[in-house]
C-alpha cells in the first residue's frame, strides 16, 4: 500500500510541473511583451530610429530555458516580435541610406555638369581671346604698313613728278587765250578739285630779244594763271609762274636746241606735278573701306 501511495504522488507531481512552468513561462512573456510594448511606444512617440544595438536576450529564461515544450503560436509569435521589430528597423535604415546616396549621386552629377558647363564657357572665352588676338595682329601690321608708307611719303614730299603737260599757243604780240587753249586748260585742271599734293608749273616763251621778249612771256604765263585761279579756283600758291623769254626749252637736247628755228608769236608751257600725298590718301582710305 505505502509503495502505491509513493507512485501515485510521484506521477501527480509529474503531471504538475508542466502547468507550473506554463504558467511562470506565460507570466514571464507577459511581463517581456508589456516590457517591449512600452519600449515600442516610447520609441514611436520619441521618433527614435534604430540604434543598430544588438538585441539583448531576456533576464530569465523560465524553468524550461529558452525552449518550451509546451509553446502555442501565440507565445512563438511573442518570443518572434522583438526580431520583427529589429528587421523593420533595419529596413528603415536601409531605405535611408539609399536616399542618401542616391541624393549624393544627385549632387554629384548635378556638380559634374555644373563643371562641364564652366570649362566649355572658359574655352569658348579662350577662342574669343584667340580671334581678338589675331584681329589685334592684322590691326598692328596695317598700322605698320601705313606707318612706313608715311614714311616714304615724307620723306619724298618735296619730289614732284611731271604727271600731265599741256601747251598754249598764242599769235605774235597777242596774250589773249583761244578757245582752243581755254579747252585744254579745262581739261587739265578739272580733275584738280579734289586732289591734294600738286603744283602747277606756268612758263612763258616769246619771240624777239632781251626784255621785250620776257616780258611778253610773262604776260601771256600771266593771262593762263589768272585763267585758272578765275574760273577753277585753283589755289595761286600751287602755281609757279616764269617769263623765259625767247630761252630754249630746258627738255630739249643740245642739237634740238641748235636746229630749233624760232617760232612766230609765243607760247606757254603748263605742267602738272604731284607727289606722293595722293598715294598716302589713296592707301589711308582703303583700310576704312575694308572695315
Amino acid at each position: 500500500m505505502k509503495n502505491r501511495a509513493l507512485v501515485a504522488l510521484l506521477v501527480a507531481f509529474a503531471l504538475a510541473l508542466p502547468a507550473l512552468a506554463q504558467t511562470s513561462s506565460t507570466s514571464q512573456d507577459q511581463t517581456t511583451t508589456s516590457q517591449a510594448a512600452q519600449s515600442t511606444d516610447q520609441n514611436a512617440q520619441t521618433g527614435a530610429s534604430a540604434t543598430g544595438k544588438p538585441l539583448q536576450p531576456p533576464a530569465r529564461e523560465g524553468f524550461w530555458g529558452r525552449v518550451n515544450p509546451f509553446a502555442r503560436k501565440k507565445y512563438v509569435q511573442r518570443q518572434t516580435q522583438p526580431i520583427r521589430d529589429r528587421l523593420n528597423e533595419l529596413d528603415e535604415l536601409t531605405a535611408s541610406n539609399s536616399k542618401m546616396i542616391k541624393d549624393v549621386d544627385s549632387r554629384a552629377q548635378q556638380g559634374i555638369q555644373l563643371a562641364s558647363s564652366k570649362a566649355n564657357e572658359a574655352d569658348q572665352h579662350a577662342i574669343d581671346a584667340g580671334n581678338k588676338a589675331q584681329l589685334a595682329q592684322q590691326t598692328a601690321t596695317q598700322a605698320t604698313t601705313r606707318l612706313t608708307t608715311v614714311e616714304q611719303v615724307v620723306g619724298n614730299i618735296d619730289q614732284y613728278k611731271a604727271t600731265n603737260q599741256t601747251e598754249i599757243r598764242f599769235r605774235p604780240g597777242q596774250a589773249v587765250l583761244s578757245k582752243n587753249a581755254k579747252a585744254a586748260l579745262d581739261d587739265l585742271a578739272t580733275p584738280l578739285k579734289s586732289q591734294h599734293g600738286y603744283i602747277i608749273e606756268v612758263q612763258g616763251f616769246s619771240s624777239g630779244h632781251g626784255q621785250a621778249a620776257i616780258a611778253t612771256s610773262q604776260k601771256m604765263a600771266d593771262s593762263v594763271v589768272r585763267y585758272l585761279v578765275l574760273n577753277h579756283e585753283i589755289p595761286v600758291y600751287r602755281i609757279y609762274v616764269v617769263g623765259m623769254g625767247n630761252a630754249p626749252v630746258a627738255s630739249a637736247t643740245e642739237e634740238q636746241a641748235k636746229t630749233a628755228k624760232p617760232t612766230s608769236g609765243g607760247r606757254v608751257e603748263v605742267s602738272l606735278l604731284k607727289n606722293d600725298l595722293e598715294q598716302l590718301a589713296t592707301t589711308s582710305t582703303a583700310p576704312a573701306a575694308q572695315r
